[in-house]
């Protein structure tokens, strides 16, 4: 398993299930600084049509390309699923946000041999690591 520093250094696309169109949330923020840091974000949300200047897809099925890292702003009891269609899709890694914790999540992460973090701020841990794609 990767650390969290090397799935963000290896990532260049990440899909964020749970986006928001509120810029007071931190599913908006938090994917809006990742993007300002030279990430591709693909948001993923039921409800919206675009964000971050970025085309809104329904599930991650719906992804017509290869992400990096599915990104979770959505309640622990949701990470479950969100994990099965991560394996689904072929996505290498997988981070619940600073809050969320499913060890049945972890477990099918784990199964399937996908890189797991939970309960960490992915801007936090940019930072921390001082990372940026910006050339």
């Amino acid at each position: 398993m990767r650390s969290a520093k090397q799935i963000l250094a290896d990532a260049a696309v990440i899909a964020v299930v749970g986006a928001s169109r509120d810029p007071f949330k931190a599913a908006h923020r938090v994917p809006l600084e990742m993007q300002r840091h030279g990430w591709r974000i693909i948001p993923v949300n039921p409800t919206a049509d675009e964000l971050f200047g970025e085309p809104v897809y329904r599930s991650l099925a719906d992804i017509p390309h290869p992400v990096d890292l599915v990104d979770v702003f959505r309640p622990a009891d949701d990470a479950v699923d969100v994990v099965r269609q991560a394996v689904t899709i072929g996505a290498p890694a997988v981070w619940l946000q600073l809050g969320i914790v499913s060890p049945e999540a972890r477990r099918i992460a784990e199964e399937a041999g996908i890189d797991y973090v939970e309960d960490r701020c992915l801007i936090v841990e940019r930072a921390a690591a001082g990372l940026t794609r910006r050339s």
